[in-house]
């Protein structure tokens, strides 16, 4: 299956270098040539991988990383100009998987993209926004550091939070997942599940609630600062 690769780069002639060097080896390629809800168009090519640049028009490759990491695990490779160890320890602690300074040799360019694509591939099980991963076949789930294997019902709810995050998990989606049914109604057996979760979290020390929506369901909602400029 062919890769697709989405290049966030404002440079006209850097980005049709890159788009020339990516096809060659038989990525697909998708730029970005508009700087306007930039993280929108990224979901919507549903890349790999991102390949991006940090100096933007309008909007810092740092936000753009951000708003990635919070909702996908997609690869970021960051390929820029700025050369400081402050800007690479930034962006490696915001999400980014690499940093490339420019200029870069095409080969050490394409073995990194290499690696994180296969890298990927390794982690098709896992499920993470920004300071949470979760295991979805052992539902181990690590916070910062900290481990631990949450029992079934709780890490089924978790990876369901962590799929649809920020939309609202409904109470059928929970039934289904839980007891292969929507028509199951005991609502206290959920209610135990989803306080125990929640007490789960607290205790993980995480930067994000589990909010109710009475009468609708549950959402996971980012409450941390850890992510500001």
């Amino acid at each position: 299956m062919v890769k697709r690769i989405v290049i966030v780069e404002d440079e006209q002639l850097m980005r049709e270098e890159l788009v020339y060097i990516l096809e060659k080896e038989g990525y697909e390629t998708y730029c970005i040539t508009s700087f306007l809800k930039v993280t929108e168009q990224i979901f919507i090519a549903s890349p790999d991988l991102v390949l991006l640049d940090l100096n933007l028009p309008g909007i810092s490759g740092f936000e753009i990383c951000k708003e990635i990491r919070q909702k996908s695990t997609v690869p970021i490779l960051v390929l820029t100009g700025r050369e400081q160890l402050r800007d690479e320890l930034h962006a490696l602690e915001i999400g980014a998987d690499e940093y490339i300074n420019k200029p870069c040799h095409k080969k050490r360019l394409l073995a990194r993209i290499s690696n994180l694509l296969r890298r990927g591939e390794d982690r098709s099980n896992f499920l993470e926004i920004g300071g949470i991963s979760l295991d979805a076949q052992t539902h181990m789930i690590n916070v910062k550091g900290k481990t631990m294997i949450l029992p079934d019902n709780q890490g089924k709810i978790m990876e369901l939070l962590l799929v649809h995050y920020q939309d609202i998990v409904t109470k059928d989606m929970i039934f289904e997942k839980l007891w292969g049914t929507k028509e199951y109604v005991d609502e206290n057996a959920l209610h135990v599940n989803m306080t125990r979760l929640k007490k789960t979290m607290k205790h993980l020390d995480t930067d994000y609630n589990i909010v109710t929506i009475r009468g609708k369901g549950y959402f996971l909602e980012f409450i941390g600062d850890k992510y500001n400029d």
